[in-house]
């Protein structure tokens, strides 16, 4: 599949296959939160744009766009600004989004990347037929709290989606009874985590030499059985190639 950035100004946009690493998940002990693949798996499904220079934003309370004050941190003109009211910082995306037939394109912040006193905001864009180009908005949860975005921070994360998957999903609940082998699964799944658990308050015991279960980052079932699926500990997403890269 295809995922094509049109620059709408030079130079062009950094973007990067997102990353993995989030400042809080290092700080936690161990780097235990890393040891969570949804989350890390979640951190690097897409891509990410950065912000070119350095600057802070805060926000009086007010409802219109003079309302967000914003700061150059080194002397250029930042990427920020208000235009809206209500308490809300833009990014002008500088790129044009093409995406294949029935692809929309998710548009978010960054996944479990945490910042105080403001909130990415979240969009769908039909990136498939649309000639316009997209904002990246940030909406300000404390009042009189300077934001600083550093140079090269993620602003915008962008992930190709399928709403006709999604309107075609059938959701339906089920008696686990109608599945005997998950049903199983699932309980002895259960009684280990609990027996695990329970054995980590021991130092001397095997779990607490374990640390953690491995069994789902591994891939496999509560038998230790490999699952036939496709299973992934990390995403390996593409650069945006260029092709007229090196043209004199």
């Amino acid at each position: 599949m295809k995922l094509i950035c049109y620059p709408v100004t030079t130079p062009l946009p950094s973007i990067r296959p997102a990353v993995t690493e989030r400042d809080w998940m290092d700080q936690t002990s161990e780097r235990h939160a890393y040891r969570c693949l949804p989350l890390s798996i979640a951190n690097a499904a897409g891509w990410e744009i950065l912000n070119p220079s350095s600057f802070s934003a805060v926000w009086d309370g007010g409802p219109g766009p003079d309302a967000v004050r914003i700061i150059s941190e080194d002397g250029t003109d930042p990427i920020g600004i208000s235009l809206f009211g209500a308490g809300v910082l833009t990014f002008h995306v500088t790129g044009l989004f093409e995406t294949e037939k029935n692809i929309q394109m998710w548009v978010s912040g960054s996944p479990n990347r945490v910042k105080d006193a403001i909130q990415p905001l979240t969009g769908i864009v039909e990136t498939e037929w649309s000639p316009y180009t997209f904002t990246m908005n940030w909406k300000f949860t404390r009042t009189g709290q300077r934001v600083r975005f550093e140079k090269d921070e993620p602003f915008c994360f962008v992930m190709p989606i399928s709403l006709d998957m999604l309107e075609g999903v059938e959701p339906e609940f089920r008696a686990m009874e109608a599945n005997p082998e998950l049903k199983e699964g699932f309980f002895e799944w259960s009684k280990s985590r609990s027996s695990f658990n329970a054995d980590l308050q021991d130092p001397s015991s095997e779990a607490a030499g374990q640390k953690w279960q491995k069994t789902y980052h591994h891939g496999a079932g509560p038998d230790g059985k490999k699952t036939e699926a496709r299973h992934r500990t990390k995403v390996r997403l593409r650069n945006f190639s260029n092709p007229h890269e090196g043209d004199a």
